[in-house]
């Protein structure tokens, strides 16, 4: 149990690693903000632990609901050490299946809700010098996968803003880190998965092995989310954290297949790709 207690904000805390890590949470004897759409799901978690547990209902995707429960913790608790992105959805279907506002809905929730509820805590963050953000991406953050294409779209986009700011914020004394799970036992193989709102048959070969993959795991996946959550504990109490925290040894296997193939077709056309420059011209690597 933490000697001094650290006050925690976890978004889609009423199922899945968002439930999980609220438990996780509670157990070490910390306090938790937990917020969901579905208050009564989160009041059940609170429960008995009302002194120092916050269920709010909060819309991630709404502005005016964010900077209220923020504001809201604050004027409980007086800090927020640790915001834990944890609410998404997934999809399943072909990208052509999809309707542009079904791909705006996976941007605005996969995407803009965690960089804009990161945005909400930063400047209290900044403030007291230190905090964390641990953001919940996916395996299918850095690996393209068929039939989970706005998934995947978004899942990369939150990849490549949150390692920037990464990189902005740990001189200010704010630690961020993206959680890359792959598959575990939540819900996230069942019927919350966003369907297409049409259906292409040319592409029924690529997406019905994903749609059969998920409908046989699904509450069979190796992954216990309790184990999950409490790495992230880990990665918390951590003085150096890591940037990426990879989670099941699927996601590993997965991750070095796919950087083989990806080095493998880079550099089959590297020659051609490298003389594009000037003759004249003096190359200048770029400083990270």
């Amino acid at each position: 149990m933490s000697t001094t207690p650290k006050v925690w904000f976890i978004t889609g805390a009423s199922s899945g690693f968002g439930k999980s890590l609220a438990e996780a949470v509670i157990a070490n004897g910390d306090i938790a903000v937990i917020t969901a759409r579905r208050l009564e799901r989160l009041q059940a978690i609170a429960e008995g632990y009302e002194d120092r547990v916050l269920p709010l209902a909060v819309d991630v995707t709404d502005a005016a609901a964010r900077d209220k429960a923020v504001a809201d913790t604050l004027a409980r608790f007086g800090r927020i050490d640790v915001l834990a992105n944890v609410a998404g959805r997934g999809v399943v279907g072909a990208c052509e299946e999809f309707a542009p506002d079904q791909l705006r809905e996976q941007m605005e929730l996969n995407f803009f809700a965690a960089a804009e509820m990161t945005r909400a805590v930063l400047p209290q963050m900044r403030q007291q010098g230190s905090g964390n953000v641990l953001t919940v991406s996916s395996i299918a953050g850095l690996v393209a996968m068929n039939a989970a294409g706005p998934y995947c779209a978004a899942k990369f986009a939150i990849e490549g803003w949150t390692e920037s700011l990464a990189i902005e914020a740990k001189p200010l004394g704010i630690h961020v880190t993206l959680v890359e799970p792959g598959a575990f036992r939540t819900e996230f193989a069942g019927d919350v998965n966003m369907r297409p709102e049409q259906r292409i048959d040319a592409y029924r070969p690529v997406v019905e092995p994903f749609e059969t993959y998920l409908e046989s795991s699904s509450g069979k996946q190796a992954g216990d989310p309790a184990k999950a959550a409490q790495r992230m504990l880990e990665v918390v109490d951590s003085a150096e954290p890591p940037v990426r925290l990879m989670l099941g040894r699927d996601a590993f296997s997965i991750w070095d297949a796919t950087i083989a193939k990806r080095l493998e077709d880079l550099n089959s056309w590297r020659e051609r790709g490298e003389d594009t420059a000037f003759d004249d011209a003096v190359f200048n690597e770029i400083k990270l």
